[in-house]
């Protein structure tokens, strides 16, 4: 059975240049969701939030697997990002973020299959933070992305330049939440090695 990995088939979508800026239209893709806020460091809801996501994607991965016969690789932990004052985003106030936490639901799914999952890996493994996932499409559209290699810590400059260079340089301007995807597992990679795509959705000023 061939293994299905994302990050494979749609190259584009998981890679860009360290240093430069690419622009790229996105298709509409389900994920699995949840929602919470505080620094993702030391907030238990946030360690919880990461838990069910994967908790749910794994179940959905063995159900895929069993009942279409269609096995594939977990897409990578990705996350929508923001602040009400928006000072306190690019001032790094961690503890005042808002977030939401994603993992791609393969489109060979289905909604069905997805919320079914859901409910097995909630009776399976009791997490109460599987009662806050949601499966939910998320449409994005244009979009501006590079690749981080760094502590995310580190990546305030890239973020500088991109909005206060490249995009009123090419007549954009930002819509929607600031995107992460984490090519990297931290529990595993240097900090000073860390695989990050750093994702603006945008339109034409």
């Amino acid at each position: 059975m061939d293994k299905y990995d994302i990050k494979k088939a749609r190259k584009a979508w998981y890679g860009a240049p360290v240093g430069a800026f690419v622009r790229l239209d996105m298709p509409a893709m389900d994920y699995y969701m949840i929602d919470g806020a505080g620094d993702p460091n030391t907030a238990a809801e946030y360690a919880a939030a990461v838990e069910a996501l994967y908790a749910a994607s794994y179940t959905l991965k063995f159900m895929s697997k069993a009942d279409l016969r269609r096995d594939y690789v977990v897409p990578p932990l990705e996350g929508l990002w923001w602040a009400d004052d928006l000072s306190d985003f690019v001032a790094r106030r961690k503890d005042r973020w808002r977030w939401t936490m994603m993992i791609v639901v393969p489109e060979f799914v289905g909604r069905a299959m997805a919320e079914a999952a859901i409910a097995k890996a909630q009776e399976k493994k009791g997490l109460a933070a599987l009662s806050r996932l949601r499966y939910e499409r998320l449409e994005e559209g244009p979009v501006v992305q590079t690749l981080h290699v760094g502590s995310y810590d580190d990546e305030g400059p890239v973020l500088k330049r991109l909005h206060e260079e490249f995009l009123p340089a090419q007549s954009l301007v930002p819509t929607g939440h600031h995107h992460e995807i984490y090519l990297s597992d931290p529990r595993k990679t240097a900090a000073a090695k860390l695989k990050t795509i750093l994702r603006q959705p945008v339109r034409v000023g």
